[in-house]
């Protein structure tokens, strides 16, 4: 393929990969479960990989191979479809396990705050260095096997493993935890908007205590405790009003006009996370395509590490997941403990300023990108190389490592950050959700960076084209990253004004008794727990509260 549609591909199959994430939650959370949602989507992922490894193994599948890159033939009809229909599986599977993974380790093992703030290691961190050990030995084995041996074995090694990657978790079922999944999350945000709505005539009462209450019905959303009222966007509040005529009602609560606390306090915890979460959206965009675009920069430069040992362009990124596996220790042994006696959070810094280090490290990877550029171009001119497209240019590829580390310490902050803090804050019951949200921002900011890489190749012209097809040397690659650069200066900005404003979810409430509730306040009893007596005895005889009808 040309430079722009291969880059525009490999981009929007690993948006749509992210965009499933969010069907697979939804499925997780609502009726199948996390076990079963990552053993279906497993499966269908394997029958992606079974695929791609035919269509590389098969010649009639794909088109021939083109050393010299110049009048080429490009993959027929046939031969795309096959392509894109593997793709489209490994994304749906992805879609079932990505969401689910994080959110099914932590059911295994205990994280609330109190166990979270004494324990030594985080659960985050140790995520994440074994999904960096897992990408290491594909940038390095995998790749050195398709490179040097062949694609259909190369292909055909990932889905073996996958085959007993598959089988080992299932047979091992019964020693998991299995969370029974609480119904729709959308479904229940919808109620509490509705609710609201619906009672917007409705005068919300001065003391929460007022407010409807019922831990039966919240129980399998609330496995681990309920959520304490906030004062943050008190409308919503409304829809958990209780008033004359529901008083009165004997039969359980339609949902549509009324809402729990906690269930109310779960929209406003998503409420206040969309805005920290869009600022990952524009990270994804400016860093989309760096990837595709360093491997094109890498094939025009020596990578011989040896006379006779030549690195894989596509390994470069190993030097990446090397400085994030490494930042991950350091930050936990060494970073951790110093941050801690300065700042007194057992995490050493809050999720919120652990991804604003990340997003400012990560400009700095850019803007250094594209000085290497600027001066790989340089030597090429120097040795009058530019119209070549195939020369190798007398420069080192190690040129490259630097802006591949800046992006692994970015990783170790931005990324571990932003998938803990959507964890954490989000509410118990829509963690899988939470989870796909993290994917779902890379997916629309892959997308975004498709946008904007070919708007750029579009309008910059056919002689000087920042992007051109074939010929990178006659590009303008670093105006691209300077370009990038910007966008993340704006996007850290918009990032610090929400950080600072932003109020963390207040800690999960674990009642072991009543005694709260069983507290007599001004006006007699409280009317959510008559309410709940009367649903549970069948008695309508009860005393009325009075409060604004709707």
């Amino acid at each position: 393929m040309p430079l722009v549609q291969a880059s525009n591909t490999l981009t929007n199959f690993g948006g749509t990969s992210s965009f499933t994430s969010l069907i697979g939650a939804l499925i997780a959370d609502s009726f199948a479960g996390r076990f079963w949602t990552i053993t279906g989507g497993s499966i269908i992922y394997e029958m992606g990989l079974v695929a791609i490894t035919l269509s590389a193994v098969l010649p009639g599948l794909r088109p021939p191979p083109c050393p010299t890159q110049k009048n080429c033939r490009e993959a027929s009809g046939l031969q795309l479809g096959v392509l894109y229909i593997s793709l489209l599986l490994s994304s749906l599977g992805s879609g079932g396990i990505r969401p689910c993974v994080v959110a099914f380790a932590a059911d295994q093992i205990d994280m609330r705050k109190a166990t979270v703030a004494n324990r030594k290691w985080n659960f985050f961190n140790w995520y994440y260095f074994c999904m960096g050990i897992a990408t290491l030995t594909a940038l390095t084995v995998v790749v050195y096997i398709q490179d040097n041996v062949g694609w259909g074995l190369g292909f055909g090694i990932p889905a073996i493993g996958m085959v007993m990657s598959v089988l080992a978790f299932v047979f091992g079922s019964p020693l998991y935890v299995k969370l029974k999944p609480g119904g729709s999350p959308l479904t229940r945000l919808t109620q509490v908007i509705v609710a609201a709505f619906k009672k917007r005539k409705a005068i919300v009462p001065e003391d929460p205590r007022l407010l409807y209450r019922n831990k039966e019905l919240d129980s399998v959303i609330s496995v681990h405790g309920t959520l304490v009222h906030t004062n943050q966007f008190k409308w919503l509040d409304k829809a958990a009003t209780v008033t004359e005529g529901e008083t009165t009602n004997s039969s359980p609560p339609n949902l549509w006009r009324l809402a729990t606390v906690h269930r109310v306090e779960e929209l406003k915890s998503i409420i206040r996370m969309l805005p920290i979460w869009a600022a990952g959206i524009l990270l994804v965009t400016a860093s989309s395509h760096q990837h595709s675009f360093t491997i094109q920069q890498a094939r025009t430069m020596n990578t011989h590490l040896t006379h006779s040992f030549k690195i894989p362009p596509a390994s470069l990124s190993i030097f990446g997941i090397l400085t994030m596996l490494i930042g991950l220790a350091l930050y936990e042994r060494i970073f951790v403990p110093i941050a801690r006696r300065f700042t007194g959070n057992p995490a050493g810094i809050s999720c919120l300023q652990r991804m604003g280090v990340g997003f400012a490290i990560n400009i700095l990877a850019t803007i250094v990108s594209s000085f290497v550029e600027i001066k790989r171009k340089k030597v090429a001119a120097n040795h009058h190389l530019l119209d070549d497209p195939k020369a190798i240019i007398p420069i080192s590829v190690f040129w490259l490592v630097p802006q591949y580390c800046l992006h692994g310490v970015a990783e170790v902050f931005m990324s571990v950050g932003h998938l803990e803090f959507l964890y954490d804050q989000s509410p118990e019951s829509m963690r899988s959700t939470a989870v796909a949200l993290y994917w779902i921002a890379i997916s629309m900011g892959n997308y975004i960076g498709t946008l904007v890489v070919t708007l750029v190749h579009k309008y910059t012209g056919s002689k000087n084209n920042w992007l051109p097809d074939r010929n990178l040397n006659r590009g303008r690659l670093e105006y691209y990253y300077w370009l990038v650069s910007g966008i993340q200066v704006i996007n850290l900005v918009y990032y610090v004004i929400c950080a600072w404003f932003y109020t963390y979810k207040p800690l999960e409430e674990v009642c072991e008794d009543d005694k709260d509730e069983d507290k007599k306040i001004e006006d007699g009893e409280i009317p959510y727990k008559r309410l709940n007596d009367a649903i549970g005895d069948g008695n309508g005889d009860i005393e009325l509260v009075r409060n604004a009808t709707v």
